[in-house]
C-alpha cells in the first residue's frame, strides 16, 4: 500500500479489451525526484498502463493511489489538477497555434480566472495573463525553443515539436510526467539533449516515468526499470539488475542470452515495438 514515501502506486491492476487481457495483476510504486523506466516487447500493455494511470480508461481490478489518494473516478482533467501530465508517443500539438500558444495552453489547468473575468479584462485576469505569459518564456527557455516563441509549431522541425510537448506538459506544474516514447525519432544528438532535460526535470523535483525503446537512454538515466512482457510485469530492478535478467532479455530476444546483449549506457541500441 502507499506509504508517506510514495508518490504513486499501482497496486494490483489489470484490465482486459474484447476478452484480450492487456495488463494482469500489476503492482509497484514510484518514490518522489525518481526516474523509472517502463520497457517492454510489443503487445507489452505499456501504454495500456499509461492509460490508466492519466484516466483514458478505468481499470477493471486493483487500485491506483497518487500522493496517497485514490485516482478512480476521476476525469483526465481532474489528474491534471492533481499534478499528473503525459505526452504522447506521436507529437500532438495545435499546428495552427505558435509556439507560446500551445505552452499557454498547457496552463490551462492552472489559471483561475473565469469567463466574464476574461471578456472584460479585470486586473487580476491581466496579471494571471502576464505571469502565465512569463512562465511560458521560461518553459521555452528551459527546454531551448525561447527564440521560436512566436513561430507557428508546425513550422518546427520534428526533434523540436518533441521539446515544445514537453514543455507543454511541464506547463501543467506536475508532480509526476508520464513520458511516452520521448526519442522516437530524434537523432543521437538530440536524444543525448532529451535525456539531460529529464534528469534536469526531476531536479526541479519532478518524478518521472519513462517509456522509450532506446536502451542506452532508459539504462543511463533511470533509477529503476520495470519490465512488462504480454500483460505481466516480469522483472524491476536497476538498470544493472535488467542488463542481467534472463527473463528479460528472453522476452527481447526469443531466449536467454548473455548480458552483453543488453547494451551498457552510452551504448547506441534500440528494441523497437
Amino acid at each position: 500500500m502507499t506509504s508517506n514515501a510514495t508518490l504513486l502506486t499501482i497496486d494490483s491492476i489489470s484490465k482486459s479489451f474484447g476478452g484480450i487481457q492487456a495488463l494482469e495483476d500489476i503492482t509497484f510504486s514510484l518514490m518522489p525526484r525518481s526516474i523509472t523506466g517502463l520497457i517492454g516487447p510489443n503487445g507489452a500493455g505499456k501504454t495500456t498502463l499509461f492509460n490508466l494511470i492519466t484516466g483514458i480508461f478505468p481499470p477493471d481490478s486493483g487500485n491506483i493511489e497518487f500522493s496517497g489518494k485514490p485516482l478512480s473516478g476521476k476525469t483526465v482533467h481532474d489528474l491534471v489538477k492533481t499534478g499528473i501530465a503525459r505526452t504522447f508517443q506521436n507529437v500532438e500539438l495545435f499546428s495552427s497555434m505558435s509556439v507560446l500558444e500551445n505552452i499557454l495552453v498547457g496552463m490551462h489547468a492552472r489559471t483561475r480566472c473565469g469567463l466574464i473575468g476574461s471578456v472584460l479584462k479585470t486586473p487580476g485576469v491581466i496579471a494571471e495573463e502576464r505571469k502565465s505569459r512569463e512562465r511560458a518564456l521560461e518553459l521555452l527557455d528551459f527546454v531551448g525553443l525561447a527564440d521560436y516563441a512566436d513561430r507557428k509549431s508546425a513550422d518546427l522541425p520534428f526533434g523540436w515539436q518533441r521539446l515544445l510537448e514537453l514543455a507543454r506538459a511541464l506547463a501543467s506544474e506536475p508532480g509526476l510526467l508520464l513520458l511516452d516514447e520521448p526519442a522516437a525519432g530524434l537523432n543521437m544528438s538530440e536524444t543525448d539533449t532529451l535525456g539531460e532535460l529529464i534528469e534536469n526535470i526531476r531536479q526541479q523535483g519532478v518524478t518521472v516515468l519513462l517509456v522509450e525503446h532506446d536502451m542506452a537512454l532508459t539504462m543511463r538515466i533511470c533509477d529503476r526499470i520495470i519490465v512488462l512482457d504480454r500483460g505481466k510485469k516480469i522483472a524491476e530492478g536497476t538498470p544493472r539488475d535488467i542488463q542481467s535478467n534472463e527473463a528479460v532479455m528472453a522476452a527481447y530476444l526469443g531466449k536467454p542470452k548473455k548480458r552483453s546483449d543488453i547494451p551498457e549506457p552510452g551504448i547506441k541500441n534500440d528494441f523497437r515495438d
